[in-house]
């Protein structure tokens, strides 16, 4: 009870996936994205960026975006990669990673993404899935170190496919 109102405290809302199970009640059917980051891949760099959780990373401020390519000519590749952070026995690991592309155009302040490929990209990374076909080798590379240089152990215990995905 909220003592200031004599109400019931409000409930904390989580991200509902849909599934084919039947709903059981508030909060039923929700996931945990405590275990799930966002790198961002920008010129070359790769770099942790939280704030990519609700499209309010460093490059995404302040950025109108659109689903139309053609809108945005001169933008540069950006990726947003959902990376799902695991545990077994044996500790931590990288478990599921996906990248999702964007376009930007800072001096036009205009930018190029599909939300729904970012959303069910997030999911695959969660499901611990890797999907990393749209990064070059240059963005592989920037990735791959920093998940090493953010925790060899982690890497060392990430699945092999993981790691063949970025070699």
């Amino acid at each position: 009870m909220d003592s200031a109102n004599d109400r019931p405290a409000k409930k904390k809302l989580s991200l509902n996936v849909v599934s084919g199970t039947t709903h059981k009640g508030f909060g039923a059917g929700t996931i945990d994205l405590s275990q799930v980051s966002s790198v961002i891949i920008d010129r070359g760099e790769a770099y942790i960026d939280i704030g990519a959780m609700h499209a309010k990373s460093r490059v995404e401020r302040g950025i109108r975006f659109t689903t139309n390519k053609e809108e945005v000519p001169n933008g540069r590749p950006v990726w947003v990669v959902w990376l799902a952070v695991d545990r077994d026995e044996r500790g931590f690991f990288y478990g599921g990673i996906a990248s999702c592309e964007m376009l930007i155009d800072e001096e036009a302040r205009v930018g190029w993404k599909i939300l729904a490929d970012h959303v069910n990209r997030m999911d695959a990374a969660i499901k611990r899935k890797v999907m990393l076909d749209n990064l070059g080798p240059a963005e592989k590379a920037a990735l791959r170190k920093l998940l090493i240089e953010h925790n060899a152990e982690w890497w060392e215990r990430s699945p092999q496919a993981l790691k063949d995905a970025l070699a």
